[in-house]
């Protein structure tokens, strides 16, 4: 089983080099990383019955970030006490990564891998994080299955992706890439996105069962992205449970 799509490394791997400038093609991932850092929290510390006040409060847990390119979520989770790991395929993210992270007098383990091969290396984590990644994937349901068996019994498994529908057409692909310009032309592949139904089936095929869905959306007049309870029709999240 290969989950790797090389075009798709191919194709970011090219502008590995900017994965920290807020104003470069990862542009959208900065603006939006507020949010998931707090739906991710908010998973983390339902799931664990942690005191999302605390200043540490991921102290002792072990965070796993699949496709975390120059390490944009992997630090913030560092800076919240956990102990992180960090894979990806480009291997030009994970040397900026290692820099930048070298740079901040962070410890993080980076690795340039897939998601199987770290799967043989036979650690399991507490938390396992695939974020905008799935739909890049040449294999949805064997990349499912890997970011469970990559999770410690009684774990958590968060998802952010796009759903597949007119709308996430209209809006993440043509208006991102060819109107707006945020990402550059060839970023995603529509026909790649997945609807929730789609995801949900895959988790439950590995085992796993889904405790939460949640929309992000847009505000075109604050220009920021925001948590959605209802809004799924473009990029969503899904928290999965592993049970032991």
């Amino acid at each position: 089983m290969h989950t790797v799509d090389a075009k798709e490394i191919e194709n970011f791997a090219k502008d590995s080099s900017h994965w920290w400038d807020e104003n470069g093609p990862f542009r959208p991932l900065h603006r939006l990383n507020p949010v998931r850092l707090q739906y991710i929290k908010d998973r983390i510390c339902e799931a664990h019955g942690l005191d999302p006040q605390n200043l540490k409060p991921y102290k002792g847990l072990s965070i796993l970030d699949i496709g975390c390119g120059g390490g944009l979520v992997c630090e913030p989770m560092a800076r919240l006490g956990a102990d992180v790991t960090g894979v990806d395929a480009d291997s030009n993210a994970i040397a900026v990564a290692r820099e930048h992270a070298k740079d901040g007098g962070l410890d993080i383990s980076y690795k340039a891998a897939s998601s199987e091969q770290l799967i043989k290396d036979k650690k399991r984590f507490d938390i396992v994080l695939a974020l905008e990644i799935v739909e890049h994937v040449a294999d949805v349901d064997g990349f499912v299955r890997n970011c469970v068996d990559l999770c410690a019994p009684d774990g958590v498994i968060v998802f952010s992706t796009l759903n597949r529908t007119a709308k996430s057409f209209v809006l993440g692909k043509i208006a991102a890439e060819y109107i707006h310009g945020w990402v550059p032309v060839g970023t995603h592949d529509w026909k790649k996105f997945l609807k929730p139904s789609e995801l949900a089936q895959a988790v439950r095929a590995a085992g796993a069962e889904v405790r939460n869905i949640e929309g992000m959306v847009f505000d075109p007049a604050a220009r920021e992205f925001k948590r959605s309870a209802r809004d799924l029709d473009v990029n969503y999240f899904m928290t999965v449970a592993k049970t032991a």
